[in-house]
Formats: structure tokens, sequence, C-alpha cells
């Protein structure tokens, strides 16, 4: 089955957003009628903005008209270092494959075209957060797990 990838623009901003709410839902898992209407506002927002900016990449994935999959790429730039001379890094996210189309390589093509995006603007830091269900994709495609990171808690703010 061929399967059909478009790097999203503006016009699929409604479909980024549908998608990054289930995503949120499935990750965290939560019912259909937790609240998240201030995620979807916030997430329109973001995808309005960066997509433009283009500090957003995002695939979508169909079979024929049915939304599939989608994944995007976030850029960033934090304050250069002797590793990251230019400070710039990628964050792979909101990695999605509908359940009956998953174990068919569509995440992994995705994935693949979200590091090419990487490459192709120079960036060479890459990173993500990965559910249990995801892990060994990653692992098999070379993600490693970092050991220097550390966050604070937010009720420690």
């Amino acid at each position: 089955m061929e399967y059909v990838y478009k790097r999203a623009s503006l016009e699929d901003i409604e479909l980024l957003v549908k998608t990054r709410i289930e995503v949120l839902r499935a990750a965290n898992g939560l019912s259909d009628d937790t609240e998240m209407t201030l995620v979807e506002q916030q997430s329109r927002e973001y995808y309005k903005e960066c997509l433009q900016a283009e500090t957003h990449i995002a695939y979508l994935v169909f079979d024929r008209e049915r939304l599939i999959g989608a994944g995007g790429v976030s850029f960033f730039r934090v304050m250069p270092t002797y590793h990251n001379p230019t400070g710039w890094k990628a964050y792979i996210m909101n990695m999605y494959t509908n359940p009956n189309y998953r174990r068919k390589g569509i995440a992994n093509h995705t994935l693949e075209l979200l590091i090419e995006e990487a490459k192709n603007k120079g960036v060479k830091h890459i990173s993500l957060e990965a559910t249990d269900m995801g892990r060994f994709l990653y692992e098999r495609y070379g993600f490693v797990s970092m050991r220097d990171e550390m966050e604070l808690p937010e009720d420690r703010m």
C-alpha cells in the first residue's frame, strides 16, 4: 500500500491541532471528555506562528483521504557551545500513527523525513521524549537516552 506523506502548510492547521490533541490524550491516558480547549487554542497559535517562521515542520500521512499519521520537528536556538557552535537544536514531537496502521513503517518513514528536514537546516542536535510505545522505534533508529539532562518539577517553581 502506498501512503501519501505531505509536508503540512497553514491550510492544514486544523488537522494538526486535531492530531496534537489525539497524541496528548493517548500519551497522558486522558479521556475524550477531558477539557482541552486551552491546549487546542494554544496549539493553533503555535502552528500559525511556527509554520510561517519554519521553526516547526510537520508531516501528515494519508491513506487516500484518511489521515493516518503525523509527526513534527521544532527548531530552537540555545547559547552556542563547543559541541554545538550554532546553538540550533531540533526536537521531534507529535509522532502518531493510527492504531490500524501501526507496524507498517509509517512512523519510521515520518521520522526519516523529519530528520532530513533537520539535516537540511544544518541542525545536528536532535532530541525527543519517547513514550513506552515509541521507544523501540527511536532506539532502533539510533537515539540514545540522555543522562545529563534534568528538569525542575512544576511544583517547585
